[in-house]
């Protein structure tokens, strides 16, 4: 059987237990400026100019409230971001779809369940995921990085690989899998070309050491075609954008408290 068959059964049967909880919507920070959207929409530069975003303003922004903005206004604060630099080290993730955003598209990207998964509520799928994904490792100096999977004995169960085949570690205190692996560089956004962001590129996942067949392949030029890219908030909190192939899919954001008490003299 298809491991995408097993796939979208756990996924079912996730979703009916999470269906079950009541999910509160989250809510965005105020006070940050936004330019007009739709038809009056400004381009990136004049938005920067018009609404420029000031460091009081990044500082409103946390991983909670980051989650309340529409899609628009998402664009609009990611390209008002600079790339930042490259990150080191583990930091947890979050993803999540916004009012207004191009959730079609992922579905067309996961192809063949275009039905089942256009029936989920965005954000019963958000917390499904958030089950498996909880963030990814930077290896800057290797330019190299490896996503961060909760509950190896699922993955162990949906793609048929054995706990010894998974490259286990321990991180934020928990012990992981580190699956998934890609390339990190700096370059060119598909939101905003003006300027670069840090790319997280599965075209040659297979090429990366540890690179397992039977899971990692989904991520890469054979399955999903996967590319993240990320711009820098503040130190140790970056937004992302995941694309399949040339499509949008969702938006995520990744966070190291202590690279950010670093940065603020809380360390």
């Amino acid at each position: 059987m298809s491991p995408w068959i097993w796939i979208l059964i756990a996924l079912a049967v996730v979703v009916a237990l999470v269906w079950m909880v009541r999910i509160q919507p989250k809510k965005a920070a105020s006070s940050i400026p936004f330019g007009p959207t739709g038809a009056g929409a400004l381009d990136f530069d004049a938005l920067e100019h018009q609404f420029p975003l000031h460091d009081a303003d990044l500082q409103r922004l946390d991983v909670d409230n980051i989650e309340g903005f529409n899609q628009d206004q998402l664009d609009q604060i990611y390209a008002r971001l600079p790339s930042g630099p490259i990150p080191d080290g583990p930091y947890h993730g979050s993803f999540f779809f916004a009012e207004g955003g191009n959730f079609r598209s992922l579905a067309d990207a996961v192809g063949g369940f275009r039905e089942s998964v256009m029936d989920l509520k965005l954000d019963a799928a958000t917390r499904v995921g958030e089950l498996l994904w909880q963030g990814k490792v930077f290896y800057e100096s290797e330019r190299l990085l490896r996503n961060i999977i909760d509950r190896e004995q699922v993955v162990s169960a949906l793609f048929g690989v054995s706990k010894d085949e998974m490259r286990i570690e321990t991180v934020f205190g928990k012990e992981v899998a580190l699956l998934f692996p890609a390339k990190l560089y700096l370059g060119d956004s598909q939101l905003d070309p003006r300027r670069q962001s840090v790319i997280i590129d599965y075209a040659e996942t297979e090429q990366i050491p540890g690179y397992i067949d039977a899971v990692d392949r989904f991520a890469g030029k054979d399955g999903l075609k996967i590319r993240d890219e990320i711009r820098m908030i503040r130190p140790g909190f970056y937004l992302g954008r995941a694309y399949f192939g040339t499509l949008f899919g969702l938006n995520f954001s990744l966070y190291n408290p202590e690279v950010a008490g670093a940065a603020t003299g809380r360390s």
